[in-house]
């Protein structure tokens, strides 16, 4: 009993820091769960995909992550872009930064 007990706390912890970092919060909570210490180290050693740069499809003009090598639209093959968009977190900061503070 006591296993599950530290099972489903390191899951929901692993969970929690998975869905900070922008990612799904059941599959950190299984990875976490599943093995305790080190899926609990995974998700906090896992990239933030809100700091991840951006690219446009060539095709339809979808925004995807910069590492996906097919648009999740039309399922176009993408190559490496030349010119790279900027993360979600740094146009947020940036939208919040031009705002007049008030």
């Amino acid at each position: 009993m006591a296993a599950v007990v530290i099972m489903f706390f390191f899951g929901l912890a692993g969970g929690i820091v998975g869905r900070m970092k922008g990612s799904s919060f059941f599959v950190w909570f299984l990875i976490s769960g599943l093995i305790p210490f080190l899926g609990l180290l995974a998700a906090v050693c896992y990239r933030w995909d809100s700091r991840e740069l951006r690219r446009q499809c060539p095709s339809c003009g979808r925004v995807v992550k910069l590492h996906d090598t097919l648009c999740t639209r039309c399922g176009t093959d993408l190559d490496f872009p030349d010119v790279a968009i900027a993360s979600e977190e740094s146009a947020r900061q940036r939208l919040a930064a031009s705002r007049p503070a008030g």
